[in-house]
């Protein structure tokens, strides 16, 4: 076996385990979800450093129910340059300022009938948990993707001294190892091969299927993201302006 094929192994069975450990409390998600796009509200979604990538994924892409709502912070997801403004040492630094979730928060016009949804592979970070604790203030139902088995080997890094698996309302454990990475090569001190974004990433796609089936069920079926790259381009645009109303609807409804 190459290491393309024991890769591919590795993340099949990552996410597989998810799916038949996990579809509970992803169920239990998209109820949260729905309730509150149903309701004309929004589910914000959000993640620092690769847990943005989840998070920005829930909406505007093909696929997605409208009245997700990712907040993504520029200064915690650009520092693939590493070196220079925006950097990686940057990012070390702020993501670790407790505070700077709440101030975030402030930013936003949210309602306690508004749910949150955080991305975490270790759940212990500062900015992480402000955001986590401020939703649960004002009342939102918060839901967590996170590793337990990375989680709970690893101290919180914030004054409340709880990480995001212990906060959340609804927690889907991705079962990612502690230090991520399952791929070892001979000869090569450190695993590669990482797995929690594909697998957090999945997770939040079959939360975004599920709240549409249960809206549909439940009568008011929502405006879903259509692909503009198509032939049918223009009912494509329509629907995405469709949607893109919607979503104003709800924000200046507030």
């Amino acid at each position: 076996m190459n290491i393309v094929q024991t890769y591919r192994e590795l993340l099949s069975d990552r996410i597989g385990r998810v799916f038949d450990n996990q579809e509970d409390a992803i169920l239990k998600a998209a109820e949260i979800c729905a309730d509150s796009i149903g309701a004309g509200k929004l589910v914000f979604t959000f993640g620092t450093g690769h847990g943005s990538f989840a998070a920005l994924e829930m909406f505007p892409r093909t696929g997605t129910v409208t009245g997700f709502r990712p907040i993504v912070e520029s200064t915690m997801i650009s520092f693939h340059r590493v070196l220079g403004d925006m950097g990686a040492r940057q990012y070390r630094f702020i993501h670790a300022q407790e505070g700077y979730g709440k101030a975030i928060m402030s930013s936003h016009q949210t309602d306690p009938d508004d749910a949150m949804l955080v991305f975490s592979h270790s759940g212990i970070n500062a900015v992480t948990l402000d955001m986590a604790i401020c939703a649960k203030e004002i009342g939102m139902k918060l839901i967590g993707v996170t590793s337990i088995p990375h989680s709970s080997q690893v101290p919180s890094r914030h004054s409340c001294g709880k990480r995001l698996f212990e906060l959340a309302d609804v927690v889907i454990d991705t079962g990612a190892p502690l230090g991520d990475a399952g791929v070892e090569i001979e000869g090569l001190e450190h695993r590669v091969g990482a797995t929690s974004t594909s697998v957090a990433i999945a997770v939040g796609q079959s939360i975004n299927a599920a709240t549409a089936e249960l809206l549909v069920k439940r009568g008011a079926a929502p405006n879903v993201m259509v692909s503009p790259n198509t032939t049918g381009k223009e009912a494509a645009d329509r629907q995405n302006d469709a949607n893109y109303t919607d979503l104003w609807r709800r924000l200046s409804a507030r």
